[in-house]
């Protein structure tokens, strides 16, 4: 048994790694890990144990998923639960590892469609391997991740010239926020920049509207704690901004790029507003 468990701690940390990618929780992760070595320890014999317990803590994930939707169609919730008890810290970590803006569009996807690409395209798991976890044949399995895969991986209608400029301004002006550099930002922001917002995302008698590059420069350093857990990607098929923090999309920012300037921006954050946002990753 001594060996086993051994074995077991060896395989810990890619089986969280990879639950986590399927539940976008560190302590959900977690349980699915612990639900793995419980069974584990009630078999006689594994031939394969890295496979074993890769099955087994898919499955256990797909039953979570598809829990969790139950519960969203129940109780006509657009977004999950509130995140467990885990360790912010660990959780953060494990977010910024993973990439924030994958795990926000992982969790637009149906449960089988999700564990299709987590295990194909992210663990390299064959197709025949896969199918047993989602009781389809490996023909479907691989019909999901390719669907995952379109939903996942955005286009949109501007040139790849004006693309990768949309993006540099993007990554330049979150940069700026996150230092907080009012220089920085007052670089990037166009002197007539314009920004707005829902009214959920700002503090209660806040402005829903700011104009010109030093206010809005000035309130970004006020807020900019929030850019830490942004990242860029496509929002209805313009560069934007998608935050959150543990993993879970708590705001969207809608671009406006002109020349290698932010025009404008618009902070997303009514819960109607987020769920009808398309949003997919940007390519590397």
């Amino acid at each position: 048994m001594a060996n086993l468990a051994a074995e077991f701690e060896a395989e810990r940390g890619r089986l969280r790694g990879l639950a986590y990618r399927m539940l976008g929780s560190a302590a959900e992760a977690d349980d699915a890990v612990q639900e793995a070595w419980l069974r584990l320890y009630r078999v006689d014999s594994v031939d394969n144990l890295a496979a074993w317990l890769t099955t087994v803590v898919s499955r256990v994930c797909l039953d979570v998923l598809r829990s969790r939707k139950a519960r969203r169609e129940e109780a006509l919730e657009v977004f999950p639960e509130p995140v467990d008890d885990a360790d912010p810290a660990d959780e953060a970590a494990l977010a910024d590892s993973v990439g924030r803006a994958l795990l926000v569009v992982l969790d637009a996807l149906g449960p089988a469609e999700r564990i299709a690409f987590v295990l194909h395209d992210l663990f390299a798991m064959p197709f025949d391997r896969i199918a047993p976890v989602l009781d389809r044949t490996p023909v479907a399995a691989k019909k999901l991740a390719s669907r995952a895969r379109q939903r996942i991986r955005g286009t949109s209608p501007l040139p790849p010239a004006d693309l990768a400029r949309h993006r540099r301004v993007v990554d330049t002006f979150l940069a700026a926020a996150r230092g907080g550099d009012l220089t920085a930002l007052l670089d990037v922001l166009a002197p007539d920049v314009v920004r707005r917002a829902d009214a959920a995302a700002l503090p209660v008698g806040a402005a829903l509207e700011t104009r010109g590059a030093r206010a809005v420069a000035e309130e970004t350093q006020v807020f900019g704690k929030r850019a830490r857990f942004a990242e860029a990607a496509l929002v209805d098929g313009a560069v934007g901004v998608v935050v959150a923090p543990r993993g879970r999309l708590a705001l969207a920012l809608a671009v406006t790029v002109e020349g290698e300037r932010v025009a404008a921006y618009e902070v997303i954050a009514d819960p109607g507003r987020l769920a009808a946002l398309h949003v997919t990753l940007l390519s590397a």
